[in-house]
């Protein structure tokens, strides 16, 4: 964590602002939760009810139902009305760490999130499993913030690994998705990173950033 582009004391700042907006956040989510798991919902508590297959589809339904709606969320919170004021705390980390990924406004957190909940409303999925998967994106989350590139380069044309994703803040206007490459290839927004690409020290790293400081003084 020596590059000059890290933030003075970034570490800290990261976790300030996690310790900050999580709580904000959980105060509006909680209530879902609630919701969710008293019956309103369409969880269900064994797997019988529908069965092993629909049980493993689900769960792969799941995956691709939240990086759909994530990528789509994610590139209105980059339209200039709602960066600024949204998503804006989240990109001054121009170099992410670990503790970024949760290092957001508490409104950025909350609409990012509310596919996950959206979906058991719609669609049933078992109660055990939706906490698994929850827990699950949120180590996700981290991993693709750790600026470590540990997708194997002949998947990374499918995988939205932690590459993409620091490419994302780099260059800023590419790689949206959570998971796959998928809606940033149909939205027109996906870009490889390079093959060589192993850590965020890249020694290319200063050229890419200044590329992406253009663009974000436009929307200041």
């Amino acid at each position: 964590m020596k590059h000059k582009r890290f933030l003075k004391n970034q570490v800290r700042l990261e976790i300030q602002t996690a310790l900050t907006n999580i709580p904000l956040m959980s105060l509006v989510t909680i209530p879902i939760f609630f919701v969710e798991v008293h019956g309103y919902s369409r969880l269900y508590d064994h797997i019988d009810e529908y069965g092993w297959i629909y049980y493993i589809f689900s769960i792969f339904f799941y995956i691709f139902f939240l990086d759909m709606s994530i990528y789509f969320i994610h590139r209105a919170l980059h339209h200039p009305l709602l960066y600024k004021s949204v998503h804006k705390p989240h990109h001054k980390w121009l170099v992410p760490t670990p503790y970024a990924s949760h290092a957001f406004y508490w409104i950025d957190g909350f609409l990012q999130s509310t596919p996950y909940h959206i979906f058991v409303f719609l669609f049933p999925l078992h109660k055990w499993t939706y906490l698994a998967l929850f827990i699950f994106v949120n180590f996700w989350t981290v991993s693709i913030h750790d600026g470590y590139n540990a997708v194997p380069t002949w998947l990374q044309n499918i995988v939205n690994g932690s590459a993409h994703h620091t490419d994302h803040h780099l260059y800023f206007n590419f790689n949206y998705g959570e998971f796959f490459t998928l809606w940033d290839i149909i939205g027109g927004s996906h870009r490889n990173p390079r093959p060589d690409l192993k850590t965020v020290m890249d020694k290319d790293l200063d050229e890419r950033i200044s590329e992406t400081a253009e663009v974000i003084e436009k929307l200041e």
